[in-house]
């Protein structure tokens, strides 16, 4: 039994990062520039440095590049209320 759960979890992960290799590869080279602006014209250092991290996150690299760049929202805190106030 403990064989069997051993094999069968090598086996999910060998596929969970064999699929997230296969999409880092093109992640790394087009889709962080869609999904991150300030990453456009980055050279290849920084595209091997994020390529293990692309591998491990795909599913949630995949959402944010399929879903197109989005910027993030303003934060609204108890400063940013007081000065729209003031103005």
């Amino acid at each position: 039994m403990t064989h069997a759960l051993a094999t069968l979890f090598v086996g999910l992960l060998t596929t969970y990062l064999g699929i997230g290799a296969t999409f880092a590869v093109p992640f790394v080279v087009r889709g962080v520039d869609r999904i991150d602006p300030m990453a456009r014209g980055a050279g290849w250092g920084f595209r091997l440095l994020i390529a293990p991290g692309a591998t491990v996150f795909w599913p949630l690299l995949l959402v944010r590049w399929t879903s197109g760049p989005a910027e993030p929202p303003v934060e609204t805190n108890a400063h940013r209320r007081q000065a729209r106030r003031r103005t």
